[in-house]
């Protein structure tokens, strides 16, 4: 796998890094969905799964050539360097066209939801009781979380953790968006936009030869913070990634039919047509964050009456759409490429 891949290959990878990342950062969207459609899921997990008690021997023992071509490190490598750049480019132009043009830019991620579902299920024959009771869970799962009321803000450390490990989960399970659960944990903002803020500033502020940052307390307690998220994000990476593999070894089926449960049941989270709710002050005022936006504490859902604005989010969805089967079209002429 690891010599094959020609430039094209390694450019698009890094590109489905991009897709992964901004979707992570997107409530309501799972970058495991990127992964899932675009045909490169169970590589993921399986590499993942590659990060084990031989590699770290392997490690030990300064056999780093080895190491990399063990937990297939060009592909992770490739794909988590699109993922990092996305954290710093594509998502902060998510960010702007979320705010400007939040009815359109959700009806594109619908959209892309009702195609990954088409996609998905489409090539999935093996329906039978045990599919379809899976199915139903992974739909109830899947609606039940888009209906839960967020919690309040909490940055304890251990809290922290724990936020990372679950987070993460939208990686490698699609369907299910780990920036939602961060908004349920009440801590979305602190760990996706203060604490990535923080970090940023402080690169600008390495640029420049200032480091007066290390004694600004609350930059030092974001950095912290964002430290600590970042190893639980990658603990539960690997370890979810491990209970993944064994589940897709023994029970593909079942995991493939929760997995289109879960895309389905998260068709709610997505719903463009909603009303914004944001948190306020005790004077009334709106809470700003230290991007100088405001927080989003939930969201009201409603049917649309059809004017002008809601046909051209009819027509977003059906870029989106479009989008996604593009994407599988490339996937199969690729693989009859290699083929």
């Amino acid at each position: 796998m690891e010599n094959t891949r020609t430039l094209t290959d390694k450019i698009f990878l890094v590109l489905k890094g991009l897709g992964m990342g901004a979707a992570n950062k997107v409530p309501g969207i799972s970058g495991g969905v990127v992964a899932f459609v675009a045909g490169f899921y169970e590589e993921f997990i399986y590499s993942l799964q590659k990060i084990n008690g031989k590699a770290f021997m392997l490690l030990i023992n300064r056999r780093f050539k080895s190491f990399f071509q063990y937990i297939n490190g060009r592909f992770l490598s490739l794909l988590f360097f699109g993922m990092l750049i996305s954290y710093f480019s594509v998502s902060k132009i998510l960010d702007y066209l979320i705010i400007h043009y939040e009815l359109y830019v959700w009806s594109v991620f619908f959209g892309m939801i009702i195609g990954s579902i088409y996609q998905i299920s489409k090539d999935f024959k093996d329906w039978k009781y045990q599919t379809y009771l899976a199915l139903f869970i992974g739909i109830a799962i899947g609606v039940s979380i888009s209906f839960l009321d967020p919690a309040k803000e909490n940055d304890n450390l251990w809290f922290v953790f724990f936020c990372g490990i679950i987070s993460v989960s939208g990686m490698t399970l699609p369907g299910f968006s780990g920036s939602f659960i961060l908004i349920l944990l009440g801590n979305y903002v602190l760990l996706l936009v203060d604490s990535v803020n923080a970090l940023y500033n402080c690169f600008s502020d390495i640029i420049k030869g200032d480091f007066s940052f290390i004694h600004n307390v609350e930059r030092i307690r974001m950095l912290k913070i964002l430290s600590v998220f970042t190893i639980g994000s990658l603990t539960g990476l690997v370890t979810f990634s491990h209970i993944l593999s064994y589940i897709l070894k023994n029970y593909k089926s079942i995991t493939t039919a929760s997995i289109i449960g879960f895309i389905i049941g998260s068709l709610g989270v997505v719903w463009p047509f909603k009303q914004t709710i944001y948190k306020l002050n005790e004077d009334g005022s709106f809470l700003i964050d230290s991007a100088g936006k405001k927080v989003i504490e939930n969201y009201k859902r409603f049917i649309p009456e059809l004017n002008q604005e809601i046909y051209f989010a009819i027509f977003c969805i059906i870029i989106g759409i479009a989008i996604v089967l593009a994407l599988e079209f490339y996937g199969q002429k690729t693989r009859k490429t290699h083929a």
